[in-house]
């Protein structure tokens, strides 16, 4: 067979802007998308492809993939749904969105999916070819949910994706499940025509991705073309929607997400201390990706070592840490009950070290691919004896650059482990960021002693931030030993005296106290405001935010604070706190980081917002919680 590749039916999209003679061109601010079907439907492509394009127009962007546990659920069933959602727009978005505006469905199971959190008169586009009987029953459907008014309130686009998918590239000399697997290009070149998107940049990654495999590259182009095409000319679809480019500072921006985000941060903090990096680690949902993309970057230095487990990964983080690189451990939670042992040797030998922590569901195994923060107790807890060591978290996917950065410039300047918390929630989701020149980032000073000095002791302490200096093995003339067992306050002999240990103990705490002497003051939104203070941490920023932004717009009496730095605590956080009447702390977990709050200032009560459910908050949940609590404090 002969093939020939191109766009067989010589069909060319509109210019990005343009419509159809005789349909209506709406205006939007910003819309929210998900796309939802089997996790072997390919919406996690759909929806990042999606994501790259939105970016490329430069609208402001929030997503949330969201996958199924199991490695691979039955095909059809509600549990192996896999979806990606994502809120893109002109202005004000600060998280995924509550409820998508349009919902493709590529199955009846993503349908039941998703059917608890559709908006009234929402978009939904399936693909008719599997809305059968034997899918409506693994579905949990008693009948067909298209035929007994199940969606009477919304507007369904049913569209036999797969069989014109199949159609379209027949010709190609594809196996059947070859071509089944490019249908979720179909739907996406649906939604590109839904949003007056172009499909350049989308063709191009084609072009890229399957250069080597033209049959392939071909039929996925055509199918996206396909789909454009049939969403052009249905008489379902009378209208096309623009979303304007959101006003950025000028610069060059890409599409990131928090994981890529990290590495980079990683990357550029060993660029300014001018050493190399090492990772060591073990592959761990969701923080896998850290490792892969710093993967990409050996050509920087960059050590990597994928250890048999996660003990092994962080020691041997450790050993590349006293032999003076910047060292780095990326985990999740199970991972992180690993290690402990080993970050109770990194706070007692006193080495900079980083361990990242992608936080997901618990305990134990517990949620693989689902969002929590559930483990800031672990962070600050979770060693044998007095274990002190600095605890940051990271707000946005774009953000994690920053933060890891930040817990490099910790370590290597003040000479201790830092816990980095993250999300799956963030360590997924995707947001443009501004990206950065290494001569823009503040300068790094790690604690090296590079030459002879007979006064040396190992032990030995600066008084403005009491880290021992970091002393490569093999400088001559200051060979010395560190270990797990305490050591002489200032020889690094071991010793097993009271009045030392003590000392020691107390050292190692007021290190980490004064690290609050070196980081910036607390913030809040809302200056003006008294009658309440919602406080978070972590990944659930954007949410927060929009959420109190939303009520300060409606001139309600309300602030927000959200914390970075967790251990120390910033140091004017009492004052904040005494400004209001009441203090809300919202959190995915039973109350974590409220407790913290209640043992560093117990003069002031904390009233909790909590959810475990796997999920980020919802906007609207967290502001009826506001109203109500504003409400109460005005009766």
């Amino acid at each position: 067979m002969t093939l020939k590749f191109g766009i067989q039916n010589n069909y060319k999209p509109l210019p990005f802007g343009e419509i159809r003679e005789g349909l209506m061109k709406t205006e939007l601010e910003s819309v929210v998308i998900k796309f939802a079907g089997d996790s072997g439907d390919g919406m996690q492509l759909a929806g990042s492809l999606f994501t790259e394009t939105t970016a490329n127009i430069g609208n402001q962007i929030a997503t949330f993939p969201d996958f199924p546990s199991e490695i691979r659920a039955p095909q059809g069933t509600v549990a192996g749904v896999s979806g990606y959602q994502i809120h893109f727009g002109k202005s004000g978005v600060h998280s995924p969105g509550d409820a998508p505006d349009v919902l493709i469905a590529m199955n009846p199971a993503a349908l039941q999916a998703n059917l608890h959190n559709l908006k009234p008169a929402s978009t939904i586009i399936i693909d008719s070819d599997t809305f059968k009987k034997k899918d409506f029953e693994k579905a949990g459907f008693d009948g067909n949910p298209l035929e007994d008014n199940t969606f009477s309130d919304y507007k369904v686009i049913e569209a036999p994706i797969t069989s014109l998918t199949k159609t379209n590239i027949t010709d190609l000399g594809l196996d059947n499940k070859s071509m089944v697997r490019c249908k979720n290009m179909f739907a996406l070149g649906m939604v590109y025509w839904l949003f007056n998107e172009p499909l350049e940049k989308t063709i191009n990654f084609f072009d890229n991705k399957f250069k080597k495999l033209p049959a392939v590259c071909e039929a996925n182009k055509r199918t996206l073309q396909s789909g454009h095409n049939y969403a052009e000319t249905i008489e379902a679809l009378t209208s096309s929607f623009t979303v304007l480019p959101a006003k950025k500072q000028p610069g060059t921006y890409r599409n990131i997400t928090g994981n890529q985000a990290a590495a980079w941060g990683f990357l550029a903090a060993a660029e300014k201390a001018k050493k190399d990096l090492f990772l060591g680690t073990y592959p761990i949902t969701p923080a896998t990706d850290i490792l892969h993309e710093l993967t990409k970057h050996k050509w920087a230095g960059v050590k990597i070592v994928q250890a048999e487990d996660e003990i092994a990964g962080i020691c041997s983080a450790i050993g590349a840490s006293f032999a003076g690189d910047v060292a780095i451990t990326t985990t999740s939670g199970p991972g992180m009950a690993l290690k402990t042992e080993a970050i109770g040797l990194a706070v007692m030998t006193e080495l900079p070290l980083v361990i990242v922590n992608v936080q997901r569901g618990g305990p134990s195994t517990g949620l693989p691919t689902k969002t929590e923060q559930s483990d800031l107790q672990q962070a600050l807890y979770g060693r044998n004896g007095e274990s002190p060591l600095v605890v940051l978290s990271a707000s946005t996917p774009a953000d994690c650059f920053d933060w890891a950065f930040e817990a490099t410039r910790i370590a290597l300047e003040h000479m201790t482990p830092v816990i980095l918390l993250t999300e799956s929630y963030i360590g997924n989701g995707a947001e443009p960021w501004k990206i950065k020149l290494t001569e823009e980032l503040p300068d790094i000073h790690p604690r090296t002693l590079d030459s002879y000095d007979e006064n040396w002791k190992p032990y030995d302490r600066d008084t403005e931030k009491l880290a021992r200096q970091w002393v490569v093995p093999g400088t001559k003339g200051m060979e010395h030993r560190i270990g797990g067992l305490e050591k002489d306050e200032c020889t690094g002999c071991v010793s097993h005296n009271p009045q030392n240990h003590a000392i020691m103990v107390a050292t190692r705490q007021n290190k980490i106290d004064k690290i609050a002497d070196f980081i910036p003051l607390q913030k809040y939104k809302g200056k003006d405001a008294t009658k309440l203070l919602v406080v978070g941490w972590g990944g659930q920023f954007g949410i927060l935010f929009g959420a109190v932004n939303d009520l300060q717009k409606e001139g309600k009496n309300i602030a927000f604070t959200h914390f970075n730095y967790i251990n120390p605590l910033p140091k004017n956080t009492a004052e904040i706190f005494a400004k209001f009447d009441r203090i809300l702390v919202c959190e995915l977990n039973n109350g974590q980081f409220a407790d913290y709050l209640r043992a560093q200032f117990p003069q002031f009560t904390y009233e909790q917002f909590n959810k475990v459910e796997g999920l980020p908050f919802k906007i609207k949940d967290l502001k009826n919680k506001f109203n109500e609590m504003l409400e109460a404090g005005n009766a």
